[in-house]
């Protein structure tokens, strides 16, 4: 996992753009393309709100900032993440 900022929580950084078409990710999660270094990066990214993404990436990178698109996550952010509680046995 990776760090956050404010409401902004970065999942994978620096990674292969595939990683977008899990729809495993919430719906909150979008994938960032920037440009720093000769080279373009892709950060996967889940925040409450897009404008939280997009003030970050803009502060860090202004015109290096490509493009901020919605992944194809399909899950709840309220449960993503989250394991399932552990059943325990009943005694007898």
């Amino acid at each position: 996992m990776g760090w956050s900022f404010l409401s902004l929580k970065i999942l994978h950084q620096n990674c292969d753009p595939e990683l977008a078409n899990d729809r495993s990710l919430p719906y909150t999660a979008y994938i960032v393309k920037y440009y720093t270094d000769e080279q373009i990066n892709y950060d996967i990214v889940i925040s409450d709100k897009k404008v939280d993404i997009f003030d970050h990436y803009w502060d860090k990178y202004r015109e290096g900032l490509l493009a901020l698109k919605q992944t194809e996550g399909r899950k709840n952010p309220r449960v993503w993440g989250v394991s399932p509680p552990v059943k325990r046995k009943e005694k007898k």
